[in-house]
């Protein structure tokens, strides 16, 4: 398929510096107002500056938006190939590779069934960092067991042919199961530098499973560390609970749907969605425990509070950003590119009630400036990730994927 551009979007002369202007780091004007001017759900105050609302930023080089494919069926996870193509879950159960010109394969066949209900379906993948030697892929899925559904992990090996999966099995469940819905799965996976896996997993939503969250003992609400056989990942850190799962590496987690490591520092980072209000961005550190449902800066879709409607407790982290209204972040990605200097290190964050990408541009693990990419498409954005070509790749619940690049 023969890629279009679909808009272009220049931005450079147009910025001017004053004397009252700043220029951050990463060399775009970060005196802006906020991009969110939409009233707040709650009266909750932050626990520091720049935790919500930051200036706005600009991008000043000049970038274009290239839709390569809208033959998409509800992707949902996207990864690069060693030879650049990328390769892309679909909601319902299917993988497909599209070439950077947009060619679309076939389905590849050979995956384990999905529960694709609700939230579920085929959700995050990635691919071995020796993929050109043993073509083993990655993926989380959300799967019907006994007693209900659980996000689980899977792999197999990617066929010469590029048809099917090969030898495909579980190696990780979520436990427990639900059996009370078909909702926050999380679902994101990536191999960390040591060869293993961390994995988010949800709370399942339910005023039953949501205190899980809190529960060393239960999988759910967490980031998982584990190797590619699902077992335990060496160095994970030890949680006082007793019984506490050694996979646990965070807890304390409503719906993580993003997990990256940050290109310089190695860590963990992570975007969450909140119910009304409280969408977060975290650091995530090893043993830490992020709060949910015990914190939050949101609120029930009904308006009540939730628990004691407290945003910060001894022993709990705090988000480094949190968004209310939400945004409801999904696939994340840090720029390690270097066609555009500015976005060097930046978060980009796929948004789906948002309808765009947010920019976040970050020091000393702060957030000091946002930005809102492609809001003029009006799509559910799901995953991103940055190809081999140092452009972003996105894709959207309406089945596009987007090349976004300098121009």
């Amino acid at each position: 398929m023969k890629i279009r551009t679909h808009h272009l979007i220049i931005v450079s002369s147009m910025l001017f510096a004053s004397c009252s202007d700043t220029i951050d780091d990463n060399g775009g004007n970060n005196t802006l107002p906020p991009v969110e001017n939409n009233a707040a759900n709650t009266n909750y105050q932050p626990a520091f500056p720049g935790q919500t609302r930051a200036n706005g930023v600009k991008t000043s080089t000049p970038y274009v938006s290239e839709v390569v494919t809208s033959a998409l069926s509800a992707p949902w996870g996207i990864t690069s190939l060693p030879d650049g193509r990328l390769l892309i879950t679909e909601r319902m159960g299917t993988m497909r590779i599209v070439s950077n010109t947009g060619t679309l394969s076939n389905a590849i066949t050979g995956i384990p069934a999905v529960n694709s209900g609700g939230q579920g379906g085929l959700l995050g993948i990635c691919v071995d960092p020796q993929f050109t030697s043993n073509r083993m892929i990655y993926w989380v899925f959300s799967e019907n067991v006994a007693g209900g559904n659980v996000t689980s992990v899977a792999k197999g090996r990617l066929s010469n042919s590029e048809t099917t999966v090969e030898n495909p099995g579980v190696i990780y469940r979520a436990n427990p199961s639900a059996n009370v819905g078909n909702l926050h799965y999380g679902g994101r996976i990536l191999f960390d530098s040591t060869g293993n896996l961390f994995v988010s997993t949800g709370e399942r939503s339910d005023l039953s499973t949501r205190p899980l969250a809190q529960s060393a003992t239960a999988a759910v609400g967490k980031i998982l560390r584990i190797t590619t056989s699902g077992q335990p990942a060496p160095g994970n850190p030890a949680f006082t609970q007793s019984g506490a799962l050694p996979e646990l590496y965070s807890m304390g987690h409503r719906n993580p749907q993003g997990i990256a490591i940050h290109p310089i520092t190695g860590e963990l980072w992570q975007s969450e969605h909140g119910p009304r209000g409280g969408d977060e961005i975290n650091h995530v550190q090893a043993g830490q425990n992020y709060g949910w449902p015990t914190i939050t800066y949101g609120i029930e879709y009904n308006g009540a509070t939730i628990g004691d409607g407290i945003q910060q407790k001894a022993g709990m982290e705090q988000p480094v950003y949190y968004w209310d209204p939400v945004i409801s972040p999904s696939g994340i990605t840090f720029y390690k590119g270097n066609s555009i200097p500015e976005w060097q290190n930046n978060l980009f964050v796929a948004s789906l009630s948002g309808m765009h990408i947010a920019r976040l541009v970050l020091d000393n693990n702060k957030v000091i400036g946002e930005e809102r990419l492609l809001a003029s498409e009006n799509q559910r954005f799901r995953d991103i990730t940055q190809g081999l070509d140092n452009a972003l790749y996105a894709v959207t619940d309406g089945g596009k994927l987007y090349r976004i690049r300098k121009q």
